[in-house]
C-alpha cells in the first residue's frame, strides 16, 4: 500500500520542488489505481493541483434510445382487409412502450399504394399511446402496391426537416408486407441502406425470400422476420428491443453517406468534463493528406464534408479521457460514386448484345394433400424464362427451428415434404437455379393437418419385494 504524502503546498516551495511532489503523488495514484480497478471509483481532479486523485467517477450518461422511426405498412389492395387489421394491431403493440419524444425517439407511419401516403409524420406523437391510438384509427388506403416508389418517399421524410426528421440522429425502417411489390424494390432498399437506415422486414408468409434476405440489414437472421398474420404477436418483444437497440450506437458508425461526405455517430463515452475526442479522417490512397478535429466529451456525432467521391477514408475516433483509459474506435468508410464533371470522357460505345432469356423462378406455388405428417407443393415456372437446371425446396416451421432442405430435378415441378409435424405452420422456399450461377426463389405458408401426437411409451412399474410380476 502506498504510504501518506505530504502536502506539496508549502510556502516558498520552489517549482522543482514542486514537479518532484507532483511525479509521487501521480505514482500513488497510479498504485491505487492498479488496486482498486472493477471497484466502481475511478479518478477525477485533485482539488489545487492538475494530477489526479481517488474520488467516486459517475461516468457517462447511459446511452439512451434516440432517431427517427418509420413504418411502412402494406396498406394496398392485395392484402385484405382482415390481414390489414392484424398488421395494424400488431404496428400499434410494437409503438406503444416506445419512450417517444422531442429528444428521444420520434416515429412515423406511411402506407404503401398506388402513391405513398403519410398517416403521421415525425414529432406529431410525443407518447407511444397516442402513436398506437393513431396506428388504430388508420384507415387501408387499397390500389396497387408500389413499395420502390414508398421507399423513395421513405428516403425523402427519413432526411427532411420539414417532415420532422432529425439530421445525425439513428434512421430505422420498419417495413410490413405481404411479400409483393408491383415495382422494383432492391435499388431504393438499398440507397437507404448506403445512407445509414436500418432495414428490419416483416412478412407475413408470401413473398421471395432470397429477395427480402437481400433488401433487410445484415444479418438477415436478426432483421427479416416470416410470421403468420396471426402469430405476430410473437415476434413484438424481440423486434422492439432490435429496434432500440439499433437506436442506441454501440460504437463508431457511418451514416447519411454521400459522394461528398458523411455522418459519423458514436455513443456517449466521455462527459463534458471527463475529457474530449479527437478525430481523425486519412483518405487510405495519400495518408499525408490526414484532417483532425477536436470536439468536446459531450459530443456524439460529426460530419465530415468536402470528401472525394468514390474513396475509401480510414476513420479513428480517439476518446482522451482524464478519469479513465478508452481505446480507440476505427472505421473505413466509402464514399458514394459522383456524377461525371463537365470534363470527363464518355464511355466508349458498347455494341449491342443479344437479349439474354429472363431468368426468373416460380410464378406460383400450391400447396396440396396436406396431412398430419406430409404436403405436397407444386409451382408454376415463370412463362417464357431460361430453362432452370433444377430446384430446390426448403422448409422449416415457422416459430422457429431446423430447415430441411430437398433436391428436385429439371422438368418437374413438384414434390411431397415428409416428416412434418401435425397442426404445424411452415415456410416453404422453392429455388430455381440457373446455368449462370443466379438462383430466383418463392416463398409460401403451408399448414399441416391436426392428427394424434406420438403417444409416450408406457414406463415399466417396478415389481414389490415379495411378490410377483403379472404375466403378459
Amino acid at each position: 500500500m502506498v504510504g501518506k504524502l505530504e502536502s506539496p503546498h508549502r510556502t516558498g516551495e520552489n517549482c522543482k520542488a514542486r514537479t518532484r511532489i507532483e511525479a509521487r503523488w501521480s505514482l500513488a495514484c497510479h498504485a491505487w489505481r492498479e488496486q482498486l480497478h472493477g471497484s466502481g471509483l475511478s479518478w477525477g481532479p485533485r482539488p489545487g493541483l492538475g494530477s489526479t486523485c481517488l474520488q467516486e467517477w459517475k461516468g457517462p450518461p447511459a446511452s439512451a434510445p434516440r432517431g427517427d422511426l418509420m413504418f411502412l405498412l402494406d396498406s394496398s389492395a392485395s392484402v385484405s382487409h382482415y390481414e390489414f387489421s392484424r398488421v395494424r394491431e400488431f404496428v400499434g403493440q410494437l409503438v406503444a412502450p416506445l419512450p417517444l419524444g422531442t429528444g428521444a425517439l420520434r416515429a412515423s407511419l406511411v402506407h404503401v399504394g398506388t402513391r405513398p401516403y403519410t398517416e403521421f409524420p415525425f414529432g406529431q406523437h410525443s407518447s407511444g399511446e397516442a402513436a398506437q391510438d393513431a396506428v388504430r384509427a388508420s384507415v387501408q388506403r387499397m390500389g396497387d402496391t408500389h413499395t420502390g416508389l414508398a421507399l423513395a418517399y421513405a428516403k425523402e421524410q427519413l432526411f427532411a426537416e420539414a417532415a420532422g426528421a432529425r439530421p445525425g440522429v439513428p434512421k430505422v425502417l420498419v417495413w410490413v408486407t405481404d411479400g409483393g411489390s408491383s415495382d422494383p424494390v432492391g435499388p431504393p432498399m438499398q440507397e437507404l441502406k448506403d445512407l445509414g437506415v436500418t432495414v428490419f422486414i416483416v412478412s407475413t408468409g408470401r413473398g421471395n425470400f432470397l429477395e427480402l434476405s437481400a433488401a433487410a440489414s445484415a444479418p438477415a437472421k436478426k432483421h427479416l422476420h416470416f410470421v403468420d398474420v396471426d402469430d405476430l404477436h410473437i415476434i413484438v418483444q424481440e423486434l422492439r428491443g432490435s429496434i432500440l437497440d439499433a437506436m442506441r450506437p454501440q460504437q463508431l458508425r457511418a451514416t447519411e453517406i454521400t459522394s461528398s461526405g458523411f455522418r459519423l455517430a458514436w455513443p456517449p463515452l466521455l462527459t463534458a468534463d471527463s475529457g474530449y475526442y479527437v478525430l481523425e479522417l486519412i483518405p487510405s490512397a495519400q495518408p499525408g493528406a490526414a484532417r483532425r478535429q477536436q470536439l468536446p466529451g459531450n459530443a456524439t456525432d460529426w460530419a465530415w464534408a468536402g470528401l472525394d467521391p468514390d474513396t475509401d477514408y480510414d476513420v479513428a475516433l480517439v476518446p482522451e479521457s482524464n478519469v479513465r483509459l478508452l481505446r480507440p474506435q476505427q472505421l473505413r468508410v466509402r464514399t458514394r460514386p459522383g456524377e461525371a464533371g463537365p470534363g470527363a470522357v464518355p464511355a466508349p460505345t458498347q455494341l449491342a448484345a443479344l437479349p439474354a432469356p429472363e431468368e426468373a423462378g416460380p410464378e406460383r406455388i400450391v400447396i396440396s394433400h396436406a396431412r398430419p405428417r406430409s404436403l405436397r407443393v407444386s409451382w408454376a415456372p415463370a412463362l417464357g424464362a431460361a430453362a432452370a437446371l433444377g430446384y430446390h425446396v426448403q422448409f422449416g416451421p415457422l416459430r422457429g427451428g431446423a430447415a430441411q432442405r430437398v433436391e428436385v430435378p429439371a422438368g418437374r415441378n413438384c414434390t411431397t415434404l415428409q416428416g412434418l409435424a401435425p397442426g404445424t405452420a411452415y415456410l416453404v422456399t422453392v429455388t430455381a437455379a440457373f446455368r449462370s450461377g443466379r438462383e430466383s426463389a418463392l416463398s409460401a405458408k403451408a399448414c399441416t393437418a391436426d392428427g394424434p401426437r406420438p403417444r409416450p411409451r408406457p414406463v415399466p412399474r417396478a415389481s414389490t419385494p415379495g411378490t410377483a410380476s403379472p404375466e403378459p
